[in-house]
Order: C-alpha cells, then sequence, then structure tokens
C-alpha cells in the first residue's frame, strides 16, 4: 500500500501552517499510531473533550502515539491565525495543530463534524473513528489496541469550561443566531418568551453567520433550560472591549453566575471566543437577557450544558 496516496494522512503534506510542530506527514508518521482529532476553538463540544484529548497526548506520546489537532474553523473569526493563536495558548493545548481553514484535511478523512477523532495506524488507514463527546474510554481503549498497551484508562478532572454538560436536565438545544441556521426567534419581550425561543432587542443587523449589533446598547435574550448557557461573540473589528450584563430573570445572576461574568452580572467581551454566562446550581427555566454596552458587537451562538 502506498501510504502517501492511499492515505487520508496525505492530505498533512500540504499544511504549511503548523503550531507546536514542525510540519508532519504521512511519510514521516508512517510506523506511528496517530489520533486526528478535528476542532475548531469556539465549539463547547470539543471544549469538553479537551481534557482527555490533553491527558492522551501527555500519557502515550512516547509510547507510539502522534496526537495531531486539525483546526477546521466553523466561524470567521476562527480563520484568523492569531485567534488560534491565542486559544491554543490559553487552552493549553500543547500537541501538534494544523491549520485546515480550506478543509482539505477535513475533506480527505470525508468528516463532518466537530469534534471528531480518528484513530490511523501505522500503514496510514483508519481503524476507528467517534463523532462528538463521551466515549472516552472506548477511544482511549481503541488507542492502546493500536499501541499494544492494556491498563486503565487515564483519569480526568474535567471542570469549568470542560465540565460534562448535565445531560438529563438539559432541555435547550444548539441554537445559532444568523440566517443561514438561525431558528425559534421571537419578537417577543424577554419576559414573554416560549422555552427555546430567543429576541432581540435594539438595532441589530441579522448576517448569514451572525447578528451584528448596530447602536448601542442592545441585546438578546433566551428562555432556556440547562445547567450552562453559552454564547459566542465577537467584539467590534476595532477590537475595543464591550462591557456586558447578564440577567437572569431580570435580576443579576448570584451564583448562578458563569465563568466569564461575575455575581452582579457584569462582564467584558474582548476576544472571539465562547463565553459562559450562565452555570446554574439547580436547573430550572429561566430567561437570560445580554445587554451590549456599545456596538459592532456579533453573536453567533447559544450553546449549553
Amino acid at each position: 500500500m502506498s501510504l502517501t496516496t492511499h492515505s487520508p494522512l496525505s492530505a498533512l503534506d500540504g499544511a504549511s501552517v503548523w503550531l507546536h510542530s514542525e510540519p508532519l506527514t504521512a511519510a514521516g508518521l508512517r510506523g506511528r499510531v496517530v489520533l486526528v482529532d478535528f476542532w475548531t476553538y469556539s465549539c463547547i463540544n470539543w471544549l469538553r473533550t479537551l481534557p482527555y484529548v490533553r491527558a492522551w497526548h501527555e500519557r502515550y506520546r512516547d509510547r507510539g502515539l502522534v496526537l495531531v489537532g486539525v483546526h477546521a474553523p466553523e466561524f470567521g473569526f476562527e480563520h484568523d491565525l492569531d485567534n488560534v493563536r491565542s486559544a491554543v495558548r490559553d487552552l493549553d493545548v500543547g500537541y501538534p495543530v494544523v491549520i485546515d481553514n480550506d478543509f482539505t484535511i477535513w475533506r480527505a478523512f470525508e468528516n463532518h463534524y466537530w469534534p471528531a477523532v480518528y484513530l490511523v495506524d501505522g500503514d496510514g488507514r483508519v481503524r476507528f473513528h467517534h463523532f462528538g463527546e463521551e466515549a472516552y474510554e472506548e477511544i482511549e481503549r481503541a488507542v492502546q489496541q493500536l499501541l499494544g498497551v492494556d491498563e486503565e484508562p487515564v483519569r480526568v478532572d474535567a471542570g469549568g469550561l470542560a465540565e460534562a454538560a448535565d445531560w438529563d436536565a438539559l432541555r435547550s438545544p444548539e441554537t445559532y443566531v444568523g440566517r443561514a441556521r438561525g431558528g425559534r426567534s421571537s419578537d417577543a419581550r424577554a419576559d414573554g418568551l416560549a422555552l427555546n425561543e430567543w429576541a432581540l432587542t435594539g438595532e441589530w443587523s441579522v448576517g448569514e453567520e451572525a447578528a451584528d449589533l448596530q447602536a448601542a446598547a442592545g441585546s438578546i435574550a433566551y428562555r432556556f433550560e440547562g445547567r450552562d448557557l453559552n454564547l459566542v461573540l465577537a467584539p467590534p473589528d476595532s477590537g475595543a472591549p464591550v462591557r456586558i450584563t447578564v440577567r437572569l430573570d431580570g435580576q443579576p445572576p448570584g451564583d448562578d453566575h458563569g465563568i466569564d461574568v461575575d455575581e452582579s452580572g457584569e462582564g467584558t467581551l474582548d476576544e472571539p471566543r465562547m463565553y459562559q454566562l450562565v452555570r446554574q446550581r439547580a436547573v430550572r427555566p429561566r430567561t437570560v437577557e445580554v445587554t451590549f454596552a456599545d456596538p459592532g458587537v456579533r453573536a453567533y451562538v447559544f450553546t449549553f450544558g
């Protein structure tokens, strides 16, 4: 078998931008087990897998495993190399990362998902894949099988942004704000929204992938049920920070505030990424309203946990 002709790893050969590594090639990876992890840095589903991916890299990198993170951007701001570099640093992604802005590697693996894991053996053949979160023990057992290892899986203490979703209490789905995939928007006031409806207040322009605030002050509201509420946001093109204020059922969130705001609901939008705005102690239906002090803010997608 010709590795460079038949293996999807051959798509690495044309990649010009690598972080934490010299360029890796299909021929150079011959004889190594390769875990290919497709990701994009604002994706909550990938963020919750990161502690496990990082742990596998640490545990098996000297035992024949090469971990390659393929960053394939979902949103426009994720095409920006400086943004990806910042995310790699802030999230402590220490393994090789290849930039796949044109989705060449994505297509070579016939991939359709964030996150997605593919295990490739020493002959360049895909031997295992998994899409989405969880199945961590199954993935690690597949790694061990290819490496000829038999031991207990790693123990991971995932907290903060990476804490596993409370699936049993979650009643709200991922919700895009832009026209391309948006749905369930409403003209109601924040206090009149039904479960899983959302609404904009103020002067907004809704584009294909985001809503862009045209004048201060504006807000976006969502009636949700889940432990966590996250919102992918970007600051104005000038990069100027914007003050955000979060209210739950019209009140400061108190102990139910997320990582990116304080108990009073105040926070700062200063870089394009996912912001955790709510983490409830006791899950029940709530209405969140996020107000932005300045124009130029872009809102992309609500996610939950």
